[in-house]
């Protein structure tokens, strides 16, 4: 399985010669996608984290556009960000792409260049978030999101990282949109003061780092966006906890094993219900390695066709 932190921080995995030849190429428009789009789904507001998609999409990023397109998927979520462009090309012509595929980018995964926060380098943080904020803006994107979970093995340490957060957020917020955190397993771990480390279990003491995260950001500069999957990876319930804060979690990534619905492990319309009932919209698809040996665009593909059944998801 594809390291997220890997894929973000190695802006190399796309080098801009592969890029170049993959554009003139035709890999991906070789095999032509079939419409599953309908007139009573076309209105979905079905999101991608291109996360999903790995190399496979920058080997022709047009043609991948508008399979995704003709797939049913309305929105993205941006990943591979670095020193203005997205896995290595400009972002200004990879929102061309988009725009010209009939898609919208809404928000965008990045990483500060640290994983441990100190007041030594906050001003660090701070100015790559400035400079990601404004280049973030031309693109017009509504959320601006970490996925990356820094350094949080104590209480102390991790109520540090949500004072940098805040910081974030005020710098997101000045350029005209809010600052995210996204989870994976690891954030429902437990810290106590003085630790450590985070240890997993419901029998040791101490707090999670994601209720520290929830409880000590400003809620008017932080937001959250749950992958449902990962929080029930760290034995977690998300509906419970878009009960309990629905005025903090405001984006979604829809996940599951592999391909949606196909593990048993997930209740996305109890998921979906609860969400919606917050009065938020807003979710993205996600999907990593393919364990049937299948293309990441098979996988995507197979994801939006089960949301487009699901009479759940709007």
């Amino acid at each position: 399985m594809t390291n997220r932190r890997n894929f973000l921080k190695n802006a190399s995995l796309f080098t801009l010669g592969s890029l170049m030849a993959g554009k003139v190429g035709n890999a991906v428009a070789a095999q032509p996608a079939s419409p599953v789009v309908s007139a009573t789904t076309a209105s979905k507001n079905i999101g991608l984290q291109i996360y999903s998609l790995g190399g496979e999409l920058f080997k022709d990023v047009p043609g991948g556009m508008k399979k995704l397109k003709q797939m049913g998927y309305a929105t993205l979520e941006l990943a591979g960000y670095g020193d203005g462009k997205v896995g290595g090309i400009d972002m200004m012509e990879f929102k061309k792409m988009v725009d010209d595929a009939g898609l919208k980018i809404t928000s965008s995964h990045v990483n500060p260049p640290v994983g441990e926060y100190t007041k030594s380098n906050l001003n660090v943080i701070k100015d790559f978030w400035k400079k990601t904020a404004d280049d973030h803006a031309k693109l017009g994107v509504k959320y601006l999101v970490q996925p990356g979970q820094p350094s949080t093995r104590s209480v102390e340490e991790t109520q540090y990282v949500c004072e940098v957060f805040n910081e974030a957020g005020k710098i997101a917020k000045a350029a005209g949109f809010p600052f995210g955190y996204h989870n994976h397993d690891f954030e429902f771990a437990k810290v106590v003061p003085g630790g450590n480390g985070a240890k997993f279990g419901r029998h040791n003491p101490g707090e999670s780092v994601y209720d520290i995260f929830l409880k000590n950001t400003d809620p008017s500069l932080v937001l959250f966006e749950m992958d449902v999957y990962w929080a029930v990876m760290g034995q977690a319930d998300p509906v419970e906890y878009l009960q309990k804060y629905p005025d903090r979690i405001k984006l979604l990534h829809i996940k599951d094993r592999a391909v949606l619905g196909k593990s048993g492990m997930m209740n996305f319309e109890s998921i979906f219900k609860q969400f919606y009932a917050n009065g938020n919209k807003d979710y993205f698809v996600e999907i990593e390695g393919m364990p049937d040996g299948r293309t990441q665009f098979e996988g995507v593909k197979d994801c939006a066709t089960y949301l487009l059944k699901a009479k759940f998801a709007k």
